[in-house]
């Protein structure tokens, strides 16, 4: 019998739609398995200012909630000992640097935990190449570190991505977003989620708005700027049909939840294992954090590919608990798990908020209701 009773449900769903009421979205998704059971797939609002009706099948832009789709890729290859995470880069990428420099020194779990000192370079301002891999692995074949690697947290808002995507290609022979369907999505029967968009599939994703900011509730020396600029390419539907696994993810709240109740199960769910359990602890074990990330501004706590819980900017509930580990996305979206309770949560919007402040505060509010209410 579910934890979670028909009042429970009512009470979350209440608070799902006034999010709506008040103007924070046009439209939004919510997911939420609790010990491997579908206990809530929430959808409300339109797909845009001129869009339909949002339904539970209405693709998103997931932005950087695609991060721990291509790190799990990645750990399923370290499972099969394809690879290690204290492994050098250049080990399988051997044009990522040249021997002796202090980039060749740079590990995989170094790139996965964001202290590679790669964060950022040209190719981040680049859009009109985004959907070139060729010219984006050229790139950073060329970048050199900003920090020296190891030292300094500094979150990778888009090299992450590419980084972890070539060492896939490089390890496995097969492209991220194929990898990613046969190792993630399709045994998770993620039916609606991709890693940007195929030639075969229409471009109906729900239109991206930008709001403005409360900028006296905000630090604005956080984040990655202004997001309705950061976010407005991602309207563009050369970019939908680029592969950029940091940021492009295409999908669903319901296909996300369900992902984070697998690996808030040990890896498996309704008996088929993505990742082994020891994978799965090694992976969203602490690996670096910091009052004043290199990138961001703001306190971090990083595990392989996830964000830890434990910090006051953490999005999985105001008393955000150490051991959840997720992942947000530019202001619009979220998703975690929690081991101990056993719970997969997703929340997507086609609205994007301050990131630091007024996404977390709506995000929050919903994961507080689940937790209260299992209390």
């Amino acid at each position: 019998m579910s934890r979670l009773t028909a009042t429970d449900r009512e009470r979350i769903t209440a608070l799902f739609d006034r999010h709506l009421e008040v103007g924070l979205h046009h439209g939004a998704q919510l997911g939420l398995y609790i010990d491997g059971e579908q206990v809530l797939d929430l959808a409300g609002g339109v797909t845009g200012p001129d869009g339909g009706d949002e339904t539970t099948e209405t693709r998103h832009v997931l932005f950087s909630s695609t991060k721990p789709y291509a790190a799990v890729t990645l750990h399923a290859l370290v499972d099969d000992g394809e690879l290690a995470y204290d492994d050098r880069v250049v080990d399988h990428w051997p044009e990522f640097a040249d021997d002796g420099t202090e980039k060749a020194e740079i590990t995989v779990r170094q790139v996965l935990s964001h202290t590679s000192g790669l964060n950022r370079g040209e190719i981040d301002d680049r859009p009109d190449l985004w959907g070139d891999w060729d010219a984006v692995v050229e790139h950073l074949e060329t970048m050199e570190p900003n920090f020296p690697p190891g030292e300094q947290p500094a979150y990778h808002a888009l090299t992450f991505g590419w980084l972890v995507g070539e060492l896939v290609r490089r390890v496995s022979g097969t492209a991220i977003e194929e990898a990613a369907a046969e190792r993630v999505f399709d045994p998770l029967d993620m039916d609606d989620t991709g890693i940007g968009l195929r030639e075969d599939e229409d471009d109906t994703v729900a239109t991206l708005v930008g709001f403005e900011p409360f900028d006296r509730c905000r630090d604005p020396g956080e984040g990655l700027g202004k997001n309705a600029e950061v976010a407005a390419p991602f309207n563009a539907e050369e970019i939908h049909r680029a592969v950029i696994p940091a940021a492009n993810g295409i999908g669903t709240a319901g296909d996300m939840a369900r992902f984070y109740a697998c690996l808030a199960n040990g890896g498996e769910l309704e008996g088929t294992r993505v990742l082994s359990a020891e994978t799965v602890e090694r992976m969203t074990a602490l690996e670096a954090e910091t009052e004043a990330d290199g990138t961001l501004g703001r306190e971090g706590r990083f595990a392989l590919g996830f964000w830890k819980g434990g910090t006051t900017v953490a999005p999985y509930g105001t008393l955000s608990p150490e051991r959840v580990f997720g992942h947000a996305g530019l202001g619009s979206s979220v998703g975690w798990a929690d081991p101990e309770e056993n719970i997969g949560f997703s929340y997507v919007t086609n609205g994007v908020r301050d990131g630091s402040y007024e996404h977390v505060a709506r995000v929050n509010a919903l994961a507080d209701a689940v937790r209260l209410a299992l209390e």
